[in-house]
């Protein structure tokens, strides 16, 4: 049987991120992906948002490896000439009713570490955005977008670049500890296979639970409920009217920031995500949504043309809190949490997860 010291299950933003952390000359890395491709859902279906961590709780993993990946993003995207652009975020109260609701995000933003917030005046938040319907507004300088797949690509080279290998196609069925490190059995290109690595990292985001539930010696009780959360987006043709990033107040008892207006580093404008729970992955977006997706965006942007809208992709978040639960935090689940040597599990890892990404490397390299 083939030994190697570390395998990462999973080449998305997290297992690439660790791999990059991981290898060196001195310890063979294989990272294995069951897709054709990396970066083949979560990863590379979302906003291609840099966020500057301003909603999440306080203390909470989520808040901390937001600020400190979004800091080591931006430092790696620099050093490694991956495409990115400090855009900046307008964060909008569309009526007076809604001022209370921004200056407790502001406050929340401070608690959480985030001191660049500007407050916006209706006339100046008009100078800034003509387009935009709003009585006031927070601009986040710290936010940005980024090329998703080239730091994907970014990551895989400097993983490999320090010995580690991928393997595409090789689904990791089983994990069973013999004493002497770990046995991970599965199949590779439709052929079984048996290895043995001494360390190993859980990053299969949606499939993360799946695998952890045969993996011998992990108690259910360790294993958190997935909820599928869906959310979808639309594409704008023709020029966009905004310069920044525009966000909507988060929606109460929602599961995200509501339909927001993004770019991407070619100008493109699209909106959403929405939010849906389901059963099983889907990722179609239904043309029948152009309307409830037309009204959510005229309550900002009354000059929206639903015409120029068009259906675009989707991507779904690997909840850990269900329909009307409070919003559930990172889970790191280190040696030390579940008693068994050597494996680290990703749970939950859903936004901030890309900006934090290479923050959530470190935390496992410190965990093994």
């Amino acid at each position: 049987m083939d030994s190697i010291d570390t395998l990462i299950i999973g080449a998305g933003a997290l297992g690439l991120a660790c791999a990059a952390r991981l290898a060196s000359p001195q310890r063979s890395t294989l990272v294995v992906e069951a897709e054709k491709l990396i970066g083949s859902h979560t990863s590379s279906r979302n906003s291609e948002v840099i966020h500057a961590g301003l909603y999440y709780a306080p203390g909470s993993l989520k808040a901390e490896l937001c600020l400190e990946g979004r800091e080591r993003l931006y430092a790696w995207c620099a050093q490694q000439q991956v495409a990115h652009r400090r855009i900046g975020k307008l964060l909008v109260a569309v009526s007076a009713a809604e001022h209370s609701q921004l200056d407790a995000l502001a406050q929340n933003a401070a608690a959480c570490g985030v001191h660049d917030l500007q407050a916006l005046s209706q006339a100046r938040l008009q100078r800034l955005e003509p387009a935009l319907r709003g009585v006031a507004a927070l601009l986040s300088p710290s936010t940005g977008i980024i090329d998703s797949h080239a730091y994907l690509q970014s990551l895989l080279a400097a993983a490999e670049q320090r010995g580690a290998q991928l393997v595409l196609q090789t689904r990791v069925d089983r994990l069973e500890t013999d004493g002497d490190g770990w046995i991970a059995s599965g199949s590779s290109a439709g052929e079984p296979f048996r290895l043995r690595a001494q360390r190993v990292v859980n990053a299969g985001g949606l499939f993360a639970q799946q695998l952890a539930q045969h993996t011998a010696g992990l108690a259910s009780a360790q294993i958190p409920p997935l909820h599928l959360c869906q959310g979808r987006y639309f594409s704008y043709s023709g020029r966009s009217p905004f310069q920044h990033l525009i966000y909507p107040l988060p929606e109460a008892n929602a599961a995200g920031l509501g339909i927001h207006a993004t770019l991407d580093l070619a100008g493109q404008l699209r909106f959403g995500p929405d939010t849906r729970y389901l059963d099983s992955l889907d990722y179609r977006v239904d043309e029948q949504l152009r309307e409830p997706f037309a009204a959510a965006i005229r309550r900002y942007y009354p000059g929206l043309d639903g015409a120029r809208l068009a259906p675009g992709y989707s991507g779904i978040r690997p909840k850990l809190a269900g329909i009307g639960e409070p919003p559930a935090d990172f889970l790191i689940q280190s040696p030390a949490a579940h008693g068994l040597p050597g494996l680290v599990n990703l749970f939950g890892i859903e936004s901030p997860g890309l900006t934090a990404s290479l923050a959530i490397a470190e935390r496992v390299a410190q965990a093994l």
